[in-house]
């Protein structure tokens, strides 16, 4: 199971110290030739546009809301240099559950543990591998996916990632997601499953039918026995921009669907309120007929986690974070960006929607920072050498037939150019 990138290093180790030192899991570790690498790459070369970075961006500068920039210098100490809760500020998090309700009114009545906050949406996710995700109790994820995915679960834990084909002709492929989720289910007993939305990379969110199916399929999974964690990883959560899209989140519908079902909400500011750098996100829980006292335990065992890796999230983040969501400017800034993510989607969109490709097929799209290709006759690496090399333009190769977007980052005006060398590229590979 060990990677070819981590082979390289490990030979190039074998005879240190470090090596002789090395864990098991040190011994599977690499730096993926993914997204932080290629964006990296894209840094220097992508001299006219860069779509490779998940913020949104004008004149290449990420967007600050007022909100935030207006606060950092009437902090207190305690606000700024004092050590933050393991589990976070007891403030902080009780908003966010308010935000969670507000954002997904069918979890008012429901029960669910108050938020854990985090060093990020990768560190939540790490986080929750670290309690549920092992050599034998692997976990599924859509066809394509963001790249972190496999190095949290392979690398890190020496566990299995599989697979389901994200989409079929008709939208979501809701019934590769149940075949998956039966086969590790019979095979191990459980089944724990990981879904995005809107999704990275594609940039989809399922449609109100599509998310009803989906919690119809994952009960009748678990009324068959079989335990199931639904992991829902919200990063760009409430960024729709079509009408037929699901509104609320999938946790809100799973928090009380079975009781062999375990809902757990990953999310925070960091995308939502465009507070990227602050690395704030949440964890939160949630199984119908689990007592406080068993939540309370399990949040113990998180803060566990925390505690043996980072101690606890950053004060200063918190502070910002607390002080925009009492600003009475912060929701209407919040608007502005989003209208403006809005208006380069709806650019996007018209462009697909009205151009061909031979090579490029733009995979479902509705939501989100995001939209990708899947490349037919081209590898899509050289596609994403090519833009940056005879283009300067950046994007991301998510896997040899899937190519990453980011419109979140291209200013307006770049749009038609940026997409028309896309197509133009990919014909000249042919």
């Amino acid at each position: 199971m060990i990677n070819p990138l981590a082979k390289s290093l490990n030979d190039k180790l074998e005879n240190s110290t470090a090596w002789a030192l090395m864990s098991e899991m040190g011994k599977r570790m690499y730096f993926p030739n993914g997204i932080i690498s290629q964006g990296g790459e894209a840094a220097t070369g992508a001299s006219f546009a860069n779509g490779t970075i998940g913020m949104t961006v004008t004149n290449k500068v990420p967007v600050m809301l007022p909100s935030y920039a207006k606060n950092v210098p009437n902090f207190t100490p305690q606000e700024t240099v004092a050590y933050a809760k393991t589990a976070g500020h007891p403030d902080l998090r009780k908003i966010w559950k308010e935000k969670i309700i507000e954002k997904n009114p069918s979890l008012a009545d429901k029960k669910f543990s108050m938020p854990i906050l985090v060093p990020g949406l990768t560190a939540a996710l790490s986080y929750v591998s670290d309690l549920f995700v092992d050599t034998d109790k692997p976990l599924l994820a859509p066809d394509p996916c963001w790249d972190n995915y496999e190095l949290i679960t392979c690398a890190r834990r020496g566990a299995e990632f599989h697979h389901f084909k994200c989409f079929d002709e008709k939208g979501l492929n809701i019934k590769a997601l149940e075949e998956k989720m039966r086969e590790d289910g019979k095979k191990y007993g459980s089944v724990r499953v990981i879904l995005n939305f809107p999704q990275n990379p594609s940039g989809y969110s399922p449609t109100k039918e599509e998310a009803a199916a989906i919690v119809a399929m994952v009960k009748s999974v678990a009324e068959d026995g079989i335990k199931v964690l639904v992991l829902s990883d919200d990063a760009y959560f409430g960024l729709n921009y079509e009408a037929n899209i699901e509104s609320q989140s999938l946790f809100a519908y799973l928090a009380d669907v079975h009781e062999n079902v375990l809902a757990i909400k990953a999310d925070g500011p960091t995308k939502e309120d465009f507070a990227w750098g602050l690395r704030a996100g949440f964890i939160t829980f949630a199984s119908k007929g689990m007592t406080d006292e068993q939540y309370e335990a399990l949040t113990v065992k998180f803060m566990g986690v925390i505690r043996s890796s980072v101690s606890c999230s950053s004060t200063p983040a918190q502070s910002l974070v607390m002080h925009a969501f009492k600003d009475p400017a912060h929701d209407e800034a919040k608007k502005e960006m989003r209208t403006m993510l809005e208006k380069r989607f709806k650019l996007v969109k018209e462009f697909t929607n009205t151009h061909t490709s031979s090579v490029l097929t733009p995979l479902p799209f509705n939501s989100g920072y995001f939209m990708s290709f899947h490349v037919n006759g081209v590898n899509a690496e050289d596609l994403r050498k090519k833009l940056l090399a005879d283009y300067g333009i950046g994007v991301i190769q998510i896997n040899a037939e899937t190519l990453r977007v980011a419109f979140s980052s291209i200013d307006e005006d770049k749009i038609e150019k940026v997409y028309s060398a896309i197509y133009e590229a990919a014909e000249a590979l042919k």
